[in-house]
């Protein structure tokens, strides 16, 4: 009789619960939403977020604004949403350096699988393998022969230690037996002019390089991912450029502080993925060299404890520190 009656009260608890979490996720939100976004306005992220934010106020009927905490590769304000009250009302908007960070720095402040639940993703996207003109390549085959019989001497640049670029580029030394000197910046924004000028010839460059390219600024040898960009069809994927099974890719996805209760989880999830499959949405990723790529909660943890593995490898065996 006490078992069948514990059974009982246990079933009533949760059953009670339940309907409230329920009733909670019918009535959010009473209140605005904030985005925190831990980069500075102005880049690509920022527009994607400001886009999606606004597009997003309209469906759940309040205003959802984007919290700018540029800072310390994202932690500043990664950890300002760990420590949120976990109901809905702030949510974070980050590159999958949200699962990088915590392998490149000992006081991140966080763990991206059990401090967070995940919302949704909103996009992924390949880096552009370029250099400047006067760099005598214009392949990677002849790039890594170039690499080789100057070794340790070619430098390429990033927007800073472990960001997509650095990455990318180790995981290219690794897999053709290379060793390019890395030259880290403070955002991707300075690397990028630094390359264009000539003052670092080579960059595994972010979408934004893409207009270069295209004004013959800057020049293309191939692409990180699995397949070829939609923005640049004729470039090849390092792959495809002798490099079998290479692919590199980053993203841009939605969190909640851990605890938010799942049927909020599921309403954001919801109006995140119509929102971002909107015709206009759809054109502003496309024009940013960003690829719409969506799903549920589950497939955003997936996504997260994956990248943590890779990337962990990668500055485990490159043996990348943060000075």
């Amino acid at each position: 009789m006490c078992a069948d009656r514990a059974i009982k009260w246990t079933l009533s608890i949760a059953t009670t619960l339940a309907l409230a979490c329920n009733a909670y996720a019918q009535s959010y939100p009473t209140q605005f939403v904030r985005i925190v976004l831990p980069f500075a306005p102005g880049g690509g992220a920022d527009s994607v977020t400001r886009t999606v934010a606004q597009k997003l106020a309209g469906a759940l009927g309040q205003p959802v604004i984007v919290d700018n905490r540029p800072g310390a590769s994202g932690n500043i304000g990664i950890r300002v949403v760990a420590k949120a009250a976990p109901d809905g009302y702030t949510l974070l908007a980050m590159s999958s350096n949200f699962a990088i960070n915590p392998s490149i720095y000992s006081n991140a402040g966080y763990d991206p699988i059990k401090d967070f639940e995940p919302v949704a993703q909103l996009d992924s996207y390949m880096l552009f393998l370029v250099c400047h003109p006067s760099l005598p390549v214009r392949s990677v085959k002849a790039l890594i022969a170039l690499a080789k019989d100057q070794r340790g001497k070619l430098s390429y640049a990033s927007g800073g230690v472990a960001t997509a670029g650095h990455l990318a580029a180790e995981m290219f030394n690794a897999a053709v037996g290379i060793r390019m000197t890395h030259v880290p910046y403070k955002g991707t924004g300075p690397a990028i002019y630094d390359t264009l000028g000539g003052h670092v010839p080579i960059i595994f460059g972010v979408p934004e390089v893409v207009p270069h390219v295209k004004e013959g600024r800057l020049a293309i040898l191939a692409v990180t991912g699995a397949a070829r960009s939609a923005a640049l069809p004729d470039v090849p994927t390092i792959a495809e450029s002798g490099v079998p099974g290479f692919a590199f890719t980053s993203w841009h996805a939605i969190f909640a502080p851990a605890g938010t209760p799942a049927a909020v989880v599921k309403r954001l999830n919801e109006e995140i993925r119509k929102v971002v499959t909107q015709p206009d949405i759809k054109d502003l990723l496309k024009n940013q060299g960003l690829e719409l790529t969506t799903g549920t909660p589950q497939d955003l943890s997936s996504l997260v404890k994956a990248t943590f593995v890779t990337s962990g490898k990668v500055i485990k065996d490159a043996q990348i520190k943060v000075e």
